[in-house]
């Protein structure tokens, strides 16, 4: 594919290493000129600009990679797919889900693929685990139990997460999400949700933590908790069924090792079987889930997690704002 990349802070950087010679990088975009030079130093021929517009309009761009701040992450995207290009665009996907939603009208009739990057989904261990559940040895998924969180740093409560306008939300818009497209992929769809958000520690108007309790109509349960307040960085998402349970734990680097652990249950109950997968070194999701939207694009498929699927997260992160209050 041909690719702009509009957004070049750290995600971007980190989308961008993703390219290989598989991928042609034709243009870079920020607001902040400097910091698109310093990505596209990395490849040649590479145009740089703080218009994203530019990037839309050029015919030599097949797809843009959309890694801006919240505020922008729908209206670039919108002005992508109306130009006819395929987008993939960094989670959440817009600061709520009435921005978001016209997008999908939008991707059906100039019929391009836009996927939302839930990375996490990549991770081998997910990879893993999704691989076990759809074997069947766990037998019927009964709840899940997940909790992702960091304790922020000097100047977090000023930094643009912390600003309203721009974020759309908390923690909640931003690790809470990928809990909740997680127990989502695993589970199914939630009709009830129930859940709260707080600002305990930093002195800003988003919160810091989010508690969430989702239920499908078959009485599944997540059981989710995203915070800011961690203080050691930490993963950890657990899958129960009938005959077994699942612990994927760890993203590498300062979250940990990413692990997999399976615990079966014998027939005579008592002290299951354990095995454990162990997956060290560089994170490849980024690169998995570029090579994803590639296959859908090829293939004309709706990519999965896509648009829907954002748009279910929000609104289960709108539901818990409503019920706090905030």
């Amino acid at each position: 594919m041909r690719l702009a990349i509009v957004g070049c802070g750290l995600v971007g950087l980190k989308r961008a290493r993703t390219l290989g010679r598989e991928h042609q990088l034709v243009a870079a975009v920020d607001t902040n000129l400097e910091r698109a030079r310093s990505l596209a130093e990395q490849f040649s021929g590479v145009h740089v600009t703080t218009d994203w517009r530019e990037a839309v309009c050029r015919s030599d761009v097949d797809a843009l990679i959309v890694a801006t701040t919240n505020q922008c992450l729908a209206p670039v995207s919108q002005a992508a797919i109306e130009a006819g290009k395929h987008v993939l665009v960094e989670k959440p996907g817009a600061r709520n889900s009435a921005e978001l939603k016209p997008l999908i009208t939008a991707s059906k009739t100039h019929e391009v693929c836009v996927q939302v990057g839930f990375n996490h989904r990549y991770h081998p261990g997910f990879q893993k685990a999704r691989e076990i559940v759809d074997s069947g040895a766990l037998g019927p998924l009964m709840f899940v139990r997940g909790r992702y969180g960091h304790g922020g740093r000097l100047g977090y409560e000023r930094e643009w997460r912390a600003i309203p306008e721009v974020s759309g939300g908390g923690e909640l818009l931003d690790q809470g999400v990928h809990l909740i497209d997680l127990a989502s992929w695993f589970l199914g769809s939630f009709a009830h949700v129930d859940g709260y958000s707080h600002t305990y520690f930093w002195n800003m108007p988003v919160e810091d933590n989010g508690f969430l309790l989702l239920r499908t109509d078959q009485n599944q349960i997540a059981q989710l908790h995203a915070s800011c307040t961690e203080w050691k960085n930490l993963f950890s998402f657990e899958i129960y069924g009938h005959q077994g349970k699942l612990h994927v734990e760890g993203l590498g680097g300062s979250y940990g090792l990413e692990r997999v652990s399976y615990y079966k249950m014998l027939p005579r109950m008592g002290p299951p079987e354990t095995m454990i997968w162990e997956f060290p070194g560089e994170d490849l999701s980024w690169k998995l889930e570029l090579d994803a939207f590639q296959r859908f694009i090829a293939r004309r498929e709706t990519p999965q997690p896509g648009l829907r699927e954002a748009v279910s997260a929000l609104e289960i992160v709108e539901a818990i704002y409503r019920k706090s209050g905030t």
